[in-house]
């Protein structure tokens, strides 16, 4: 944090230093991911882990924030219709600093603030209590629509499972998008392939989920969405779009459920789970390793 409000730091350029203060941002931010889902016992770490990435450059490069006044008229709004993953959004609210860290060190235990899905009314910096899957782009329409009707330039960003997708709801909310012409909504789908009892494509296949988009009035880009660089082009060029054009954005972000743990990776079966003490361990390892590829990767094609 800087002074008393968290300026986006969008203003910088993104270069080297930039992508690799990124990069250990978000490796902080899965460990402590993986520390909340042992104080709780338990956790939906695999879609957690997916969406870290997304989550870090939106609280760390691009979004208007107060935490010392979370519900300042002009903040940017976030919607994490996936709500499950609230093991790595509730870190993501305590390190920005809306809540303290002990309030993760009771993570869905009895009396705690923090649950399985995050209540609005408990959790600072939470604008909309979510868990049941489908409403999130909803949410997000009228939020956006809101800001237009006020005048206001905030932007809304939502992020939703590949999933829940196959859920009508969805459409619906995207059709309005579009109809309202809602340039300043961005939808990010977190497509890890994967959800609670399999791979996505043998459940309901949404594919191609960009060309779905793209034929209800969406600009759409599909990146990689463990990749800050391609990140953060997509995300530029929707705030300008923002700025400029009529259709709400759509970001593809083609990604692994338990990224950064290697016996989590791609694998539906750590939809939700627990770590005992040797898979904590290994865990750990696993992503200390992931770190440095990463940071290396930043350091061969930064600039």
């Amino acid at each position: 944090m800087k002074g008393d409000i968290f300026m986006p730091a969008n203003y910088k350029p993104f270069d080297k230093a930039e992508w690799l203060r990124l990069e250990a941002k978000a490796h902080e931010l899965r460990k402590l991911t993986l520390q909340t889902a042992i104080w709780g016992g338990s956790g939906h770490i695999g879609g957690a882990m997916s969406a870290m990435d997304a989550m870090t450059i939106l609280y760390h490069r691009f979004m208007k924030l107060d935490p010392h006044n979370p519900n300042y008229e002009d903040r940017d709004r976030f919607v994490l219709s996936k709500g499950h993953a609230a093991v790595g959004y509730a870190p993501v609210l305590v390190d920005y600093g809306f809540m303290p860290i002990e309030e993760l060190q009771i993570f869905n235990l009895t009396g705690a603030k923090i649950g399985m899905h995050l209540d609005s009314n408990k959790v600072k910096g939470v604008d909309f209590s979510t868990g049941s899957l489908g409403h999130g782009i909803s949410l997000g329409v009228g939020a956006a629509l809101a800001a237009k009707l006020k005048g206001k330039d905030y932007m809304t960003y939502v992020i939703c499972g590949d999933g829940e997708m196959n859920e009508g709801s969805n459409w619906e909310g995207i059709m309005s998008a579009a109809q309202f012409k809602l340039s300043n909504l961005v939808v990010m789908v977190d497509n890890n392939k994967c959800m609670i009892d399999g791979r996505v494509a043998d459940e309901m296949n949404i594919e191609p989920i960009d060309k779905k988009f793209k034929a209800f009035n969406f600009n759409v880009y599909r990146v990689d969405g463990h990749d800050f660089s391609q990140l953060n082009i997509a995300i530029e060029a929707a705030i300008e779009n923002a700025k400029k054009g009529d259709k709400p954005t759509a970001i593809i972000l083609d990604t692994f459920k338990g990224e950064g743990v290697d016996f989590m990776k791609d694998n539906y079966l750590w939809h939700y789970g627990s770590l005992d003490d040797k898979k904590a361990k290994d865990a750990f390892d696993s992503l200390d390793k992931y770190y440095a590829e990463r940071c290396a990767r930043a350091e061969k094609e930064g600039k």
